[in-house]
C-alpha cells in the first residue's frame, strides 16, 4: 500500500514539475488575442485601422518603382486632421519598419528626432569626455533625398439608429530637391454602426 502511494506521489511530482509555473498576476478575466484580428469594438479609429493604412501604403510605394538604388528618405508625422485622438506616431512609424523591411529605402532621421541628432554630435565632438578617434565627426550627415508626409482626416455622420465614419488617409513622396510630388496614394476607411 505504501509503495503504491509512493509511486503515485512520485509521479504527480513528475507532472507538477513538467507545468507552467509561471505566476499570472491581475485579472482571470484578461486574454491575449490575435494581433492581425479585426478589431470591431467601436467605430473610432484602431488597431485594424492602422495595419490596413500602413500595409496598402507600403505595398503602393514598394511596388511604384520610384525608390530604386535604396535613397534616404525622411519621414515627418502625419498630421491628424480628424476631432478624434489619434497618435499618428503609430502610423508614420509602422509605415517607416514596413519599408525598412522591404530594403526600398534608407531612412535619416524623422523631424522629431532630428534634435537629438544633433544634440548626440555636439555631445560627442564639445564635451571633451569621448576617445577623439571614437567620436562622430559633424557634417558627415546624409541628406534625405525624398521626404514622406501626409495626413488622416474624417467625415463624421449621425443620426438616431447608426454612426457612419469615413476615414481618408493620404501620404506623398516628395523630392527634397526638386519639390516634386513623385508619388501619392491614399487610403479610405468606412465604418458605421448602428444603435
Amino acid at each position: 500500500m505504501f509503495a503504491r502511494f509512493s509511486c503515485i506521489a512520485v509521479i504527480a511530482l513528475l507532472a507538477s514539475g513538467c507545468a507552467d509555473t509561471s505566476p499570472t498576476l491581475g485579472s482571470r478575466y484578461i486574454t491575449y488575442g490575435d494581433t492581425k484580428a479585426v478589431e470591431t469594438v467601436t467605430n473610432e479609429f484602431g488597431s485594424t485601422d492602422l495595419q490596413m493604412i500602413a500595409e496598402s501604403m507600403t505595398r503602393s510605394l514598394a511596388q511604384s518603382g520610384v525608390l530604386r538604388g535604396r535613397p534616404v528618405v525622411q519621414v515627418y508625422d502625419v498630421k491628424n486632421k480628424t476631432s478624434e485622438y489619434i497618435d499618428t506616431r503609430d502610423i508614420t512609424n509602422s509605415i517607416k519598419t514596413q519599408l525598412m523591411k522591404t530594403g526600398v529605402a534608407r531612412f535619416t532621421s524623422d523631424n522629431n528626432a532630428m534634435q537629438s541628432q544633433i544634440d548626440q554630435l555636439k555631445l560627442q565632438n564639445q564635451s571633451g569626455l569621448y576617445k577623439k578617434s571614437t567620436v562622430a565627426k559633424t557634417g558627415n550627415m546624409i541628406a534625405a533625398k525624398y521626404r514622406i508626409e501626409g495626413s488622416i482626416s474624417s467625415i463624421v455622420k449621425r443620426s438616431s439608429d447608426y454612426k457612419d465614419v469615413f476615414y481618408k488617409f493620404s501620404l506623398q513622396l516628395i523630392d527634397v530637391e526638386s519639390g516634386l510630388a513623385e508619388w501619392m496614394d491614399e487610403k479610405e476607411i468606412r465604418k458605421t454602426t448602428e444603435r
